[in-house]
């Protein structure tokens, strides 16, 4: 076997090209590492922090760079986490309401003293392709990307749109949940 010495071998330009280099959209979010990215990898903030400067909001170029863009952005998000948790309980009202198919099934039990007794148990059920779950099906998928944007949204490390998904789902919550019956959370995602 050919055995090298790698010892003495200049490797800075091999760092050099392995290096990614900071990006160039430079998510400026108030200082913080000497690139300008908060002590971030490639331009994301690892930190909270509270700035309105070249904040990226879910999508290329939603970039908000005034106080007015920020509190436009935060009633957004705001009214987001609102619809979340109105989406939530809006599908579990809508579930207990295409349960309408009721079945009540009697099985005959002998009696200790020989008689016979009739025990009821009540069968709720729902059909695959019926149009009530075609529509919680979609308003599923509906919840699910919301729940997911909003989690993107909190990941942006920025105070201000952080307070926004919080009092939002708050929000959310002492407006819809208050009319529930039971606590059923179905499909919870990211919380």
């Amino acid at each position: 076997m050919d055995h090298m010495n790698h010892s003495n071998m200049d490797h800075t330009q091999h760092l050099q090209q392995t290096v990614a280099p900071p990006t160039s959209a430079g998510h400026d979010h108030g200082g913080g590492g000497n690139d300008g990215s908060h002590g971030g990898h490639g331009g994301m903030a690892m930190t909270f922090y509270f700035g309105y400067h070249n904040v990226e909001l879910l999508f290329t170029g939603w970039l908000i760079n005034s106080p007015g863009e920020m509190v436009g952005a935060c009633i957004g998000v705001f009214l987001l986490a609102v619809l979340y948790e109105g989406l939530k309980i809006g599908r579990e009202a809508l579930l207990r309401r295409s349960q309408v198919n009721v079945r009540y099934n009697s099985m005959s039990l002998p009696g200790t003293d020989g008689t016979v007794l009739m025990e009821t148990h009540k069968t709720v059920g729902q059909r695959m392709l019926s149009p009530s779950h075609f529509l919680q099906t979609g308003l599923h998928v509906i919840q699910v990307v919301v729940s997911y944007f909003l989690m993107l949204v909190f990941m942006t490390y920025n105070g201000y749109l952080c307070i926004a998904v919080a009092l939002g789902a708050g929000m959310g919550y002492f407006l819809f949940s208050w009319r529930k019956a039971v606590v059923v959370d179905i499909t919870e995602h990211c919380h």
